[in-house]
């Protein structure tokens, strides 16, 4: 008993020194003009991201994903990923200045919207929806931009495991992308009842789900949560792909494209596996054309214990 105590006593400290320090740098970080400071956290986490132990697994997975590429060009990506995600951590320090989007501009900033129709349309259509996307870019800027044309959608998310990183995010996320709903027990019906009530719901859709439905992710089999198939089947509400992509000069383009066709059984009801692989191959598509953008550190594929 005394033992468990100490084991996770010394796991909170563990926890509060790595947050302290993540804090430290990033208010060191805001002391800094926003180009210039996430320029150079892009380039001193290229240097130190291959020196963690995420990289071994980030690589094994581009080893899988692309076992046409070489170990040059697996390596590259994987340092693109690490400067990507440098600048997401950095970014939510400077989020006022970097999300200069008004619908109403006539000359282009920071952000660029593609899609514009389909916010309208779900802002107008008074009925419910579900928005999803990907550890791709910037994701984070996504229910920002629903918020400039008036949506409000209520956004489920996985908090880091890290409690006192956690807490910070949430706050951060809570001010300025409206409603959230932490990936836990009780989530399922929490965004059960939005959609029920005509409101729109956001999802991240590439994320391991140990007891989820059998799909093919690059060629190998991944599990993928049900649950966006689960209501679509119960509410027969329109699914949206939408994505964040990071565009030279940093600038930030995000994307609603067209509903996408639900797959159905013979008696009409939702093919919930066959919906979920469809997630899959519009995920795949979107880390095909930019891999770099993408958290390849994920252990998508179930393989972080074969590398002990």
């Amino acid at each position: 008993m005394a033992l468990t105590r100490l084991v996770i006593a010394l796991r909170r400290a563990r926890d509060w020194l790595i947050a302290t320090t993540i804090f430290s740098l990033l208010r060191l970080i805001s002391l800094l003009p926003a180009t210039r400071a996430i320029s150079f956290v892009d380039s001193v986490a290229r240097r130190i991201g291959p020196l963690t132990p995420r990289h071994k697994l980030a690589m094994e997975n581009l080893a899988r994903a692309y076992p046409e590429k070489s170990e040059a060009e697996r390596r590259e990506i994987a340092l693109d990923m690490w400067g990507n995600m440098a600048r997401l951590a950095a970014e939510y320090v400077f989020l006022d200045q970097l999300f200069d989007f008004d619908p109403e501009a006539t000359e282009p900033g920071r952000i660029e919207i593609g899609g514009v129709e389909h916010f309208i349309r779900l802002r107008d259509a008074n009925k419910p929806f579900i928005v999803f996307t990907a550890h791709t870019g910037n994701f984070e800027l996504l229910p920002i931009a629903a918020a400039a044309y008036g949506l409000d959608v209520m956004a489920l998310f996985r908090p880091p495991n890290n409690p006192y990183i956690a807490k910070r995010v949430l706050a951060a996320r809570r001010t300025s992308m409206g409603h959230l709903v932490p990936s836990r027990a009780g989530a399922a019906f929490t965004l059960a009842r939005r959609l029920e009530s005509g409101g729109g719901v956001g999802m991240l859709v590439d994320q391991k789900f140990h007891k989820g439905a059998k799909t093919i992710f690059f060629g190998l089999e991944a599990h993928t949560n049900p649950l966006l198939a689960k209501l679509v089947r119960q509410y027969e509400c329109d699914v949206y792909p939408a994505r964040a992509i990071r565009l030279p000069g940093g600038r930030h383009r995000l994307v609603v494209e067209p509903p996408i066709a639900i797959p159905r059984r013979p008696d009409g009801s939702v093919d919930v596996a066959a919906t979920a692989q469809v997630l899959n191959d519009k995920v795949e598509d979107w880390v095909r054309e930019y891999p770099g953008q993408w958290q390849w550190f994920h252990d998508r594929w179930e393989i972080k214990h074969l590398l002990k």
